[in-house]
């Protein structure tokens, strides 16, 4: 049942819009590491020190000092630094491998969570999801199998940031509707800077040129960090709000677009273009998530109907 705003056709609208725009906020991560010289570790922690410091302002104008009270700070703050631990692989991979690749392998994602949910929270998976989850994975490995070969493990770090982003999104199902968005978001801000900060003591103090610290080096990469964070702030609130005009079921599918904006900003920023055998990986990869899409929408439809149905 929706509430008084649903607007699935305004919902899909600002979904699409959000999923083009999101890379953006990677390809000034990619271009920061590869033309500024800037650690991706450094980065990430810009990316949540700039999206806290962009959205603070709006967030206490609007609900007061109400948006620190959260009912369950440690989970909140934990979500955050899984958050953090996630974006820090992304960046570190989009900083030697194409964008593209980076994106097609991150979509493993769908399928980590739904095998967890089966095996942890004991939802009902059927073989067609369990053989689509399968299929998935074997598309990963066709855009792996050549980046392993050029880049060795780094070419699974977007797996591993997967994995993080499905524990991620377990813990938003474990705070459930306890604190607001605006409360969950300043509170994840928090805990991916905090995170990020020991993450880049630790790294440094370890001599690993991934985590060096350093400032911006010019007027453009301050500019450039400020909107990394304000996209990653904003386009995540405009997110939620997505999610309040129209049902997951409806809005999923438009993450695949994060690909191909990816596609076209490595190609036109990088010069980077998938070859015929990752166009395969990608449409392999895609087309399994939406057949999981298609299947719990299939099996939550009759559930709205039947208690126990599934």
């Amino acid at each position: 049942m929706h509430n008084s705003s649903s607007d699935p056709l305004r919902g899909m609208m600002l979904m699409a819009g959000c999923m083009f725009v999101l890379p953006v906020m990677d390809a000034i991560a990619k271009y920061m590491a590869t033309v500024g010289g800037m650690s991706p570790g450094q980065i990430t922690f810009y990316r949540f020190f700039f999206q806290l410091a962009s959205v603070l302002p709006v967030l206490i104008a609007l609900n007061g000092m109400a948006a620190f009270s959260a009912r369950r700070p440690w989970l909140n703050l934990l979500r955050g630094a899984i958050h953090g631990a996630a974006s820090l692989m992304f960046f570190m991979a989009v900083k030697y491998m194409p964008l593209a690749d980076v994106f097609a392998i991150y979509f493993v994602e769908p399928f980590i969570l739904t095998a967890m949910s089966a095996l942890f929270l004991k939802e009902k998976v059927g073989w067609r999801r369990w053989l689509a989850i399968a299929v998935g994975f074997g598309g990963a490995m066709i855009v792996i199998q050549p980046s392993y070969e050029i880049f060795g493990l780094t070419a699974l770090l977007p797996v591993a940031c997967a994995f993080l982003f499905a524990l991620y999104m377990f813990l938003n199902r474990a705070i459930g509707e306890a604190d607001t968005p605006m409360t969950m978001q300043t509170m994840a801000g928090i805990g991916g800077t905090l995170f990020m900060g020991a993450a880049l003591l630790i790294g440094t103090s370890a001599g690993e040129a991934d985590f060096e610290i350093s400032l911006p080096n010019s007027a453009t990469g301050f500019g450039l960090l400020l909107l990394l964070g304000a996209i990653s702030g904003y386009i995540h609130l405009l997110v939620v709000r997505a999610f309040r005009m129209a049902t997951l079921s409806v809005l999923a599918p438009f993450q695949y677009f994060e690909i191909i904006a990816a596609v076209a900003l490595g190609h036109i920023l990088f010069d980077e273009f998938p070859t015929p055998s990752k166009w395969l990986g990608i449409a392999i990869i895609v087309g399994s998530g939406l057949f999981i899409l298609w299947r719990e929408r299939r099996r939550a439809a009759p559930a709205q109907s039947i208690a126990g149905a599934g």
